[in-house]
């Protein structure tokens, strides 16, 4: 006894040390009656309601506790009670574990002799009767109560049952009373776990449930959740079920999509289905239920508490403000992202290919036009960048400007041959003719860090090509892309279309349309290695290209001439050092060591101020070499770079094929059968001899301007411009033909001949 004296002692004080730490950590930063307006804020929740439905906590066979997922469930809500928050649950499952009991009971009752004189296969076949509700959930109640009390019992948590009726709620003196104990049991580090008595509980009144603020009936553990949320002035309530969330109609229909923030004036636009397989609520008493405890103050999120993948992090992770289920907000969300999009990409179809140049003409104009505004705005971006090389990223200039306004104009020469263009003919058969035409992949969306000129240099390739575009610049850029989108909306108004191009404005947003696989088409990330890893993950169901990484090389071959090696080493790697196609690793022949060029080229980069790591290899020449590289796999985006030294054009080849990224590589040679066997064997996107790697650009391509560099091998490759964001659509032209008539016993036969390519009415009339 003192003992246990003792223990609960230590666990009253370690709590007031978690009550005082929480305090900071969770401080109470919401007047009871507003709730949280973002899911960010719900990491700063101290008291949260769990609510776990019947279909979470009980078995597929609906006769017994799924007690993995129970456990689960368990452990992460000791988690976050161990952590000073003070957490509730409302549970199910009485009857379903009464049940379970009834039934083993019922079969145990059965006579030996009964089951003896039947026969083993008519005693397995034997009907069971119809067990009543609430005769399960008198059986079963003290069972699911031992049962978490067990579980809790593992995380040195102590429990509490306490059973509620619709009566203990609307008399004053039993709320009061229901509301100290409650308010005692937290004060004492104690989980409650609620549940409506079923075993006298009367039917619910018709018509008389959630009526207002103050009036709740409780007729389902959904609605018990909610007034008790309300009643114990909780932050958040948790309900679980079996669906994902909140759906626009019933989930596995077609085009059911999943609500991430619901606002409570968009009811109407819910269609909603069958209740669960199990349970007496469903999701439209959720939503009331959810909607009453919002109105009343406390913030709701329903969630999937079955799927076998998130079971384990459901409720930590909602805590943490992730993107889990439907959090509902009384603001209403800024982006309507279940739709909005879906009609941009029509409008630009009815664009005529003059059309299109016309605006893109028009953009170039505006940039030189409004460039004191353009340059205004840019400058605040500036005054707030945090270090050198996100200036040079950030920084806009009259001159780079003037580069832009005449990249576009290549651009908008471009469009007027593109969408529509005719690849090839074919006459299939006698009056049997097919086209292969260039066609615009749909809608993209743009994610670029930093780079503002990148707006309108993918703004116009998007209009040339016909596509629908989302853009989500870098916050660092924020004033400056505010400004040039503006233009772009501008250039687009004067045919009309002027919402073809949006401009995303938070991370938030980002990941809610990487799900959009139905509405968006494509998406290119322009930016870092890690920034491109994330796109590939948040994407769900939609092509990315991109490149995760630049490890661009240049070959110093024994043959190479000094003042080509000087020039284009130099160019590479400190031109733009944070750039994509900037050098990261020197690979030099072996003959070069100790010889003035070595030297040259050493003087040169501690000239430029450039910080050099050695490889394995050239380490081993070196009495006292620099720093050893910690990688050859790395991308350094700055004034630093790796040499290593290879015996032979095959060797660097290999190395580059073991430690290179694809996306750039250089042979500086005088000899012309090395060079072509290094272009030759090489597979990289870019493959360059005697040139600067930092040629792995668009607009220096005569592109006029890129989406960005592509190492994929499907689709585009390298510098993706115009021609990289058209896809392709055949037209067949017959005459009643079919398929039957080129059988055997048919009385056509292929003819397969290659006809002249002929330009469209459309777009002869458009270059007329």
């Amino acid at each position: 006894i003192l003992k246990q004296l003792l223990v609960t002692a230590l666990k009253l004080s370690f709590h007031n040390l978690l009550s005082h730490i929480s305090s900071v950590f969770f401080p109470q930063g919401r007047a009871h009656g507003s709730s949280f307006a973002h899911r960010g804020e719900l990491r700063r929740a101290k008291r949260i309601v769990v609510k776990l439905g019947s279909a979470v906590v009980t078995r597929g066979d609906e006769c017994g506790l799924a007690l993995g997922r129970l456990a689960s469930i368990v452990e992460q809500v000791a988690m976050l009670q161990n952590q000073g928050r003070e957490m509730m649950i409302v549970t199910s499952g009485a009857v379903a574990f009464g049940k379970q009991r009834l039934r083993h009971e019922i079969l145990l009752s059965q006579s030996v002799r009964q089951a003896l004189h039947s026969g083993h296969n008519q005693l397995k076949d034997m009907s069971m009767p119809v067990l009543e509700a609430r005769a399960c959930a008198a059986a079963g109640q003290s069972g699911l109560m031992a049962l978490y009390e067990a579980m809790f019992t593992q995380y040195s948590t102590c429990t509490a049952q306490v059973l509620v009726t619709n009566l203990d709620f609307h008399d004053d003196q039993k709320r009061q009373n229901l509301n100290s104990t409650l308010q005692e049991l937290l004060r004492m580090n104690i989980v409650p776990i609620i549940n409506t008595n079923d075993a006298v509980v009367p039917p619910p009144e018709p018509n008389s449930d959630l009526l207002g603020v103050n009036v709740i009936s409780i007729k389902d553990n959904d609605s018990l959740a909610a007034r008790l949320a309300v009643e114990m002035k909780a932050d958040l309530l948790i309900a679980l079920s079996d669906v994902e969330g909140l759906y626009n109609s019933p989930p596995g229909t077609d085009d059911a999509k999943l609500i991430d923030i619901f606002y409570p004036g968009d009811q109407q636009s819910i269609t909603y289905g069958t209740k669960s397989r199990v349970g007496i609520g469903g999701m439209e008493a959720k939503v009331k239920a959810a909607l009453w405890a919002l109105q009343g103050g406390t913030s709701v999120v329903i969630a999937n508490g079955t799927h076998p993948k998130v079971t384990g992090h459901v409720i930590t992770d909602i805590v943490e403000g992730k993107k889990v289920g439907t959090f509902f907000s009384e603001i209403k969300p800024a982006g309507e992202f279940t739709g909005a999009y879906c009609f941009l990409f029509q409008p630009l179809l009815t664009l005529v290919l003059f059309q299109q140049s016309e605006i893109i003409c028009h953009l170039a104009e505006l940039l030189t036009e409004r460039k004191e505004e353009i340059l205004a705005a840019n400058k605040m971006d500036i005054d707030l960048a945090v270090n050198a090389a996100m200036l040079k990223r950030l920084s806009l200039s009259p001159a780079k400007l003037n580069n832009l306004a005449i990249g576009l104009r290549q651009i908008a020469v471009a469009a007027q041959d593109s969408v529509g263009r005719v690849l090839r003919r074919t006459r299939v058969a006698h009056n049997l003719e097919l086209e292969q035409i260039a066609v615009p992949i749909g809608v993209l969306l743009v994610i670029f860090e930093a780079r503002p000129d990148c707006l309108p240099q993918v703004s116009a390739l998007a209009i040339a090509s016909g596509n629908a575009l989302l853009l989500k610049g870098g916050k660092e850029a924020a004033n400056t892309n505010r400004v040039l989108h503006q233009l772009t909306q501008e250039a687009l108004s004067m045919h009309g279309v002027r919402e073809a191009v949006q401009l995303v404005s938070t991370r938030e947003e980002v990941e809610d349309l990487c799900r959009l696989d139905k509405m968006i088409d494509l998406i290119i990330p322009r930016g870092s290695s890690q920034l491109v890893r994330n796109i590939q993950r948040a994407a769900k169901g939609i092509p990315v290209l991109g490149h995760s990484e630049g490890i661009c090389h240049v070959y110093v071959d024994a043959e190479a001439s000094v003042d080509k090696v000087i020039k284009i080493v130099r160019d590479s790697k400190c031109d733009y050092p944070a750039a994509c196609n900037a050098m990261e690793t020197l690979l030099i022949h072996r003959d070069i060591l100790r010889t003035p060029l070595f030297d040259q080229i050493i003087d040169m980069l501690r000239a430029e101020r450039v910080k050099i790591h050695a490889g394995p290899q050239f380490a081993s020449f070196l009495t006292f070499s620099p720093s050893a590289v910690k990688s050859m796999r790395t991308e350094y985006g700055d004034l630093e770079c790796c040499i290593e030294v290879v015996d032979s054009m095959q060797e660097a080849v290999d190395h580059i094929h073991k430690y290179g990224s694809s996306h750039t590589d250089v042979i500086i040679t005088e000899n012309e059968n090395t060079a072509e066997q290094f272009l030759q064997q090489l597979d990289s996107a870019c493959v360059f001899w005697n040139a600067s790697s930092r040629f792995a650009d668009g607009y220096r391509f005569g592109l006029g301007a890129e989406v960005g560099i592509s190492t994929a091998r499907i689709h585009a490759r390298g510098p993706v411009g115009l021609e990289g964001l058209l896809t392709t659509k055949w037209v067949l032209r017959g005459a009643g033909h079919t398929a039957a008539d080129f059988s055997e016993q048919g009385t056509m036969k292929y003819l397969h001949e290659n006809l002249p390519v002929e330009q469209p009415l459309a777009v002869q009339r458009d270059s007329n």
